[in-house]
């Protein structure tokens, strides 16, 4: 048996909140992560160097100069333990393989697509439910946890499950509750944190993903509360009162922002940050005149899924990357870029409505949850997919074929003047 570590320390996890227009908003589930976990963002050549900001003290910063170490980095295969928990006051209605099926291919099928192939999260569900010591209503679960229950909560999921799992072969834990048990609250589904790390196995536990969604769960669930585990932000804005929107930053643009988006592939600059676009495909466009720079964007998702499907656990499509540009990158400050990619009904975005070039602010300093990234409307008196969209005003964000734009406040402009039959973008950017 392992030596138990007391648990303290604990910090606020990344609860996903419940309430929002179309649908609740995401969940949670996270993980924790081995420290072998192989490459992150490529080095940046020259060109694409000088529009890499910096990475800061910010909670999940937007900076990818380099790489924060208390993090993992998703460049190869990751397994990752599912850990299924009943309780002495309630009979599970489900069976363990019901709810690994909940997340499972859908969680590791996007991040194969978003990441062309580079990453696979590989999951190793238990067959069975494991029994906490006290009622579900005993650990008080609820959203805004008090740390002395979640701690009684972790040291005795830890506790049952230890016999049953070698901790050491895992880069990823999930515990996962009941659902029906009469104690378990969906809001309490989060990433927690340790500041002093749990010790099972000779491996160091620093996150802990407590999952208690419902079944079925939350829509992609797994995969944004999995991106926090590689130090991804929270996209959505927090609103102040009942009036106000979860999804003004961001709308339907990125998993990180709102799990039921129509696009929820992740944005170019996190897949440049977590190491998924070669260097080459970032074009960093600087002060150009009024001739602005000429570049082929190709598409976010393409090569995603090439051709064929391949066999596996998730049953993976057969992927490659493209030659041509991704992202173009605009440097507006020490601070901040204008980034530029485009989108479309492929991959991850197959829902998609609208179409064009995306442009979007990413912020350095700014905290998870307080805007790093900001999507910019073309379109803003207009709104599109009332029916669908997580946010209908910024559905059709995108600059669309013949259409120009100009970033309010910024010495910035892309023009869109051609979509190749390989479904390329051709634009004119300028800056300063």
């Amino acid at each position: 048996m392992p030596r138990l570590f007391p648990l303290k320390g604990l910090t606020r996890g990344e609860a996903r909140p419940r309430w929002r227009g179309p649908a609740a908003l995401f969940t949670s589930m996270a993980a924790l992560a081995a420290t072998s976990l192989a490459m992150g963002p490529a080095n940046a050549v020259p060109h694409s160097t000088s529009c890499a900001l910096k990475r800061t003290d910010a909670h999940h910063s937007e900076g990818l100069d380099t790489w924060n170490s208390a993090y993992p980095r998703p460049g190869r295969r990751v397994d990752a333990v599912m850990v299924f928990l009943s309780f002495p006051d309630s009979t599970p209605q489900t069976t363990p393989t019901e709810l690994a099926a909940d997340h499972f291919p859908a969680t590791s099928r996007f991040f194969e697509r978003a990441s062309y192939g580079k990453f696979t999260l590989r999951p190793h569900p238990l067959r069975e439910w494991l029994p906490m010591p006290h009622a579900s209503t005993a650990y008080a679960i609820q959203r805004d946890w008090n740390s002395a229950r979640r701690s009684a909560y972790l040291h005795d999921a830890l506790a049952v499950s230890d016999p049953r799992v070698d901790f050491s072969r895992y880069d990823v834990v999930y515990f996962v509750a009941d659902p029906h048990a009469p104690g378990v609250d969906s809001d309490a589904t989060k990433v927690v944190n340790l500041e002093a790390p749990l010790r099972a196995d000779g491996t160091d536990i620093r996150r802990v993903v407590t999952v208690f969604e419902q079944h079925p769960p939350d829509r992609l669930v797994l995969a944004h509360e999995t991106g926090h585990v590689f130090d991804l932000p929270d996209l959505y804005h927090r609103p102040t009162d009942d009036r106000d929107d979860w999804d003004t930053y961001v709308g339907d643009w990125d998993l990180m922002g709102s799990q039921f988006g129509l696009a929820p592939d992740l944005f170019g600059w996190h897949k440049w940050k977590l190491g998924w676009l070669e260097p080459r495909q970032v074009a960093c466009v600087q002060g150009v005149g009024d001739g602005g720079t000429r570049l082929t964007l190709e598409p976010l998702g393409a090569g995603s899924a090439v051709a064929g499907t391949a066999g596996g656990a998730a049953g993976a499509e057969s992927f490659g990357l493209g030659g041509g540009t991704k992202l173009a990158v605009v440097r507006t400050g020490r601070d901040s870029v204008i980034a530029f990619e485009a989108r479309g009904p492929v991959g991850n975005d197959g829902e998609v409505c609208t179409q064009g070039v995306l442009v979007y602010r990413v912020r350095n300093e700014a905290v998870s949850g307080d805007g790093p990234i900001e999507v910019l409307d073309a379109h803003p008196d207009t709104a599109a997919c009332r029916d669908k969209s997580v946010y209908p005003p910024l559905a059709d964000a995108p600059v669309g074929l013949g259409e120009s734009f100009t970033v309010p406040g910024e010495d910035v402009r892309v023009e869109v003047e051609d979509r190749r039959a390989s479904g390329a973008w051709t634009v004119t950017v300028s800056a300063g």
